[in-house]
């Protein structure tokens, strides 16, 4: 995996391993019955090396996957 990959936020900020992020739109989860609320604040995210996505854990869902284009830095 390379570390040139720069992974943007909605708004255009730069992420990093390890940040925080707030989701901007409520979102279900494939494959259950959950939807996570906008506003959420989700922590410790991780870079999975594609530009337009985020791994992270919530409290609901364990291994979730995110689109960057629905969160932004908090």
């Amino acid at each position: 995996m390379t570390d040139d990959i720069i992974v943007k936020d909605s708004n255009g900020a730069k992420l990093a391993d390890g940040d925080s992020v707030t989701l901007i739109k409520d979102l279900k989860v494939k494959g259950t019955s959950e939807t996570i609320k906008r506003g959420t604040l989700i922590k410790n995210i991780q870079l999975n090396g594609n530009p337009g996505e985020i791994e992270a854990n919530t409290k609901q869902v364990k291994g979730l996957v995110l689109k960057t284009e629905f969160v932004k830095k908090a």
